[in-house]
């Protein structure tokens, strides 16, 4: 975790980045056996994204109080790997039944965005990661998907997108007919859907919009970059210009 307080005062709003950084992702007990885990070592691409936009961010003076959370972790087989079935209660406080080892990374997120509230207290909180394999098929490979309580800070987020060239497309946003998808008997909610033909890349969202609590009436801002992330083997960048702009650094307004 870190943190930026302007010389002479904070002006605006204040934000908190939290990045998903899963250094490799084998799938866990749910193996990668496709074909798919090779490039898994781009699973950090949110992370590094927020922690470059951070750095940036604070070098141009950015007026804004600023938090950083990093949810750093490997998803890996092991003694102390997490097994489908298991149920974990998380930062949030919710319950958690683990039906898919392999969607991992909003599990972390969903602790990075408990603590962000409950702790950091910002006005803003913006998640960002290379959650979903759907994003691809819901916004393609150059549009980010993002998904967000707030019309204000989706239209602030496009035209960000379009002033950066890290581009980003609204997915859709609809708690009430999706939170069904991560049904459990034993737990607060399952942490993977149980259609995926049913708005994917939304539900992953969702889910981690669930750990911001029921009180929670700040706002908050989720973007999927899992396509344009990643390119011929190569990280993008993606995501470092598109914060720059949205926190309207200097040079970036």
């Amino acid at each position: 975790v870190l943190t930026h307080k302007p010389k002479g005062g904070a002006k605006g709003r204040s934000v908190c980045l939290v990045g998903k950084g899963i250094v490799f992702d084998t799938g866990g007990l749910s193996l990668k056996i496709s074909g798919s885990m090779c490039g898994m070592k781009a699973d950090m691409g949110g992370a590094a994204g927020m922690l470059s936009a951070f750095d940036a961010a604070v070098e141009l003076g950015c007026e804004s109080e600023l938090s950083l959370v990093l949810c750093l972790a490997e998803n890996a087989i092991g003694p102390k790997a997490l097994r489908n079935d298991d149920v974990i209660k998380c930062f949030s406080g919710l319950t958690v039944e683990i039906n898919n080892t392999d969607a991992e990374g909003r599990l972390v997120l969903a602790d990075g965005v408990a603590h962000a509230v409950k702790v950091i207290k910002s006005d803003l909180v913006v998640d960002m990661a290379t959650l979903t394999g759907a994003q691809l098929i819901t916004t393609g490979k150059k549009h980010a998907g993002i998904l967000t309580n707030s019309e204000g800070v989706e239209k602030e987020a496009v035209k960000a997108g379009l002033r950066s060239g890290d581009l980003v497309y609204p997915m859709l946003y609809c708690p009430e007919l999706l939170k069904d998808e991560f049904s459990s008997k034993v737990a607060d909610m399952k942490n993977s859907v149980k259609d995926r033909m049913n708005a994917q890349s939304s539900c992953a969202g969702h889910f981690i919009e669930s750990h911001l609590g029921k009180s929670f009436s700040n706002e908050w801002l989720h973007i999927d970059m899992a396509g344009p992330s990643f390119l011929e083997d190569r990280g993008t960048g993606y995501g470092v210009a598109l914060l720059l702009s949205l926190l309207k650094a200097k040079g970036f307004e």
